[in-house]
């Protein structure tokens, strides 16, 4: 079914995005994983180098994955590449109004480039990355949220 980009900041990988992954490369002959290496609007826990390691470790198993980084919009990323389809999942009512925005947005900016959305499986639909921060932040167990070689990291970055 061709080729797609799932873009994000993966910060940290939780099992939701290895759930979209999944499903993602099980649906397209070739997915993209793209780590925003930049952000406006988000101080990332994790390096660049870090998050692409994780996801590169946990996906390694999927040969129709491939990780990278992009510096630019995401939508200009994809059509780098000469990608016609971003994937994103959507967990709640709140993540539709954005990613709606989102796509209508990428939509004005390339009108060749399509988003295409996968609901997240009921077990992830409430997993944010804000929340696992939270959890660990207060000494509590994200182990049902992320590997455990990312939930040993964020304890490291978070001092616990």
């Amino acid at each position: 079914m061709g080729r797609a980009v799932y873009p994000g900041t993966f910060d940290p990988m939780t099992y939701g995005h290895l759930d979209v992954i999944k499903r993602g490369a099980a649906i397209f002959d070739e997915l993209v994983v793209a780590v925003s290496g930049s952000s406006v609007t988000k101080s990332p826990t994790f390096t660049e180098a870090e998050r692409v390691a994780f996801l590169k470790r946990h996906t390694a198993s999927l040969s129709n994955v491939k990780v990278e980084v992009f510096n630019t919009l995401a939508v200009d990323y994809v059509r780098s590449k000469g990608i016609k389809v971003i994937l994103r999942g959507i967990r709640t009512m709140s993540d539709f109004e954005y990613e709606n925005q989102m796509a209508l947005t990428n939509r004005f900016l390339a009108p060749d480039v399509e988003t295409v959305f996968v609901m997240a499986s009921l077990e992830f639909s409430y997993i944010s990355a804000r929340l696992i921060r939270e959890v660990i932040s207060f000494g509590g167990s994200v182990s049902a949220y992320v590997p455990a070689d990312v939930e040993a990291a964020i304890k490291g970055k978070l001092g616990r």
